[in-house]
C-alpha cells in the first residue's frame, strides 16, 4: 500500500509537516509494509513560506527591510538551495499587520521591502521564485518594490515621483537602465487567490482600499493614479495588464508582477502542489491522505485539502481526511472528493486543552490507526 499525506497545518497546534510525520508513524504502525510519503501543504497564503521550508529542509533567511511606512523591519523569506528558489511572503515586508491602525496611510504605504527581499534571494543565487502577495498595507501598485529592484519612476519635471500611492498620479517616464539584469534570469510564479482587475469599482482601490485606510474621499483620486500609472505603463512596457484578473491583488502589486517581472500569477493552492510536486506521487498511490484543523463548507470552496483530493481523484486514489474539527455542513466536502472524513477530538474537551500540540498529537494517531486498520 502507498499512502501519500499532504495535511494542511493544524494552527496553533501542529505544522503540516508535524501533522504530517504523525500521520505517517501512525499509519506504519498498523500497516508496517506501507510506503509513506509526506508532502508540505499550503495555500499560498500566510504560513507557505514556513511550511516550505520545513518540507524542503530549507533556510529561513532575516533580512532588515524598509517596512510598509518606511520604518525598518525585520522580513525573511525561505531558501530551498537544491531548488535554486526563494519564497516569501509580501506581508513579511509590507504587510497590514505591521501598520497600527490609525498609522495607516494608502497615500505613503510602500512595497520596498518586498523588493529589497527578492534582491536578496537573487544575491544568494535564487532564480526562482514563489510568492504569496496576501495581506498588503500598500495600495503603490507595485511601484516601491520595483523601485528597490532598480527601476525608477519620474514625473513631468524629471524628478522622482516617489513612494506609496500618492506616486502613481505623478509617474510620467519609467527608467529602466538600473534595473537588475539579473532580473531577466529570474522566473517568478505568484500565489494569487483574487482576480480582481486593476482599476475600477471592482479593483484595487475600491475592493481592497478600506481596510488600508482608504477613505470615500480618497477612492476616485487613488484609482484614477492607479488608471494613469497602468497606461504609462503600457505606453512604456508595450504591454497591457490593466484589465487581467489578480492584476489588483494586493493594491496593484499583482500589476507590477505582470508588467514589469512577467510572473504568472496561478491559484495558490495549485503553485504549491506544483512546487511540492504532489502529482507525481499520487500517480502510484492507493491512499491519500488531507485535512486541516476545521473542515466546513469553505473548505469545499477551494482551499487546500480539496485540491489535494482532485489530485488524487484524477488518479483513483482513496481520499481520507482528518481535521480537529468539523462542522455540520463539511458534507460538501464529499462531493468534492474527499471519499470520507474524520474529527480528531476524542471525548469533552476545551479548545485549549484540544489544541495543545502534545494532545493534537495523541488524537491525531490514535484517529488515524483506526482509521487505516479499515484500509
Amino acid at each position: 500500500m502507498k499512502v501519500v499525506v499532504a495535511i494542511d497545518s493544524l494552527k496553533g497546534s501542529l505544522s503540516s509537516m508535524e501533522a504530517g510525520q504523525v500521520i505517517k508513524d501512525a499509519v506504519l504502525s498498523v500497516k508496517p509494509d506501507a510506503k509513506v510519503v509526506v508532502r508540505p501543504l499550503a495555500d499560498g497564503g500566510e504560513g507557505t513560506t514556513d511550511s516550505l521550508i520545513e518540507g524542503f529542509g530549507g533556510e529561513k533567511v532575516d533580512v532588515e527591510v524598509t517596512g510598509p511606512m518606511g520604518q525598518k523591519v525585520s522580513a525573511y523569506y525561505g531558501y530551498l538551495k537544491e531548488q535554486n528558489m526563494a519564497v516569501l511572503e509580501m506581508a513579511s515586508a509590507a504587510g497590514i499587520t505591521l501598520v497600527p491602525d490609525q498609522e495607516k496611510d494608502p497615500m505613503k504605504a510602500t512595497t520596498y521591502g518586498v523588493g529589497e527581499l527578492i534582491l536578496d534571494a537573487i544575491e544568494k543565487g535564487c532564480r526562482e521564485f514563489i510568492v504569496g502577495i496576501g495581506g498588503s498595507a500598500t495600495n503603490d501598485g507595485g511601484i516601491g518594490m520595483l523601485r528597490a529592484l532598480g527601476f525608477e519612476f519620474y514625473d513631468e519635471n524629471g524628478e522622482c515621483a516617489g513612494e506609496g500611492g500618492q506616486a502613481l498620479a505623478k509617474v510620467w517616464k519609467i527608467d529602466e537602465t538600473e534595473a537588475d539584469p539579473r532580473l531577466r534570469e529570474c522566473h517568478f510564479r505568484v500565489a494569487c487567490d483574487v482576480n480582481n482587475p486593476l482599476c475600477g469599482t471592482n479593483g484595487a482601490t475600491y475592493i481592497y482600499g478600506p481596510q488600508k485606510g482608504v477613505t470615500e474621499e480618497m477612492k476616485p483620486v487613488l484609482d484614477a493614479g492607479m488608471a494613469h500609472y497602468a497606461e504609462v505603463t503600457g505606453r512604456d512596457r508595450k504591454n497591457q495588464f490593466k484589465d487581467t484578473e489578480g492584476a489588483g491583488a494586493a493594491g496593484g502589486l499583482g500589476f507590477a508582477f505582470l508588467s514589469y517581472l512577467d510572473a504568472e500569477l496561478t491559484p495558490g493552492i495549485e503553485l504549491i502542489l506544483d512546487a511540492v510536486g504532489l502529482e507525481e506521487e499520487v500517480k502510484d498511490a492507493d491512499v491519500v491522505v488531507t485535512g486541516e484543523g476545521r473542515l466546513d463548507h469553505q473548505t469545499a470552496m477551494g482551499k487546500a485539502p480539496v485540491g489535494v483530493a482532485k489530485v488524487g481523484k484524477k488518479y483513483g486514489a482513496k481520499v481520507v481526511a482528518f481535521a480537529g474539527s468539523v462542522t455540520k455542513d463539511a458534507t460538501a466536502c464529499n462531493d468534492a472528493g474527499i471519499d470520507a472524513f474524520f474529527p480528531i477530538v476524542r471525548g469533552i474537551t476545551t479548545l485549549e486543552e484540544a489544541m495543545k500540540p502534545e494532545n493534537a498529537k495523541e488524537n491525531l494517531a490514535a484517529t488515524v490507526q483506526q482509521v487505516f486498520r479499515l484500509l
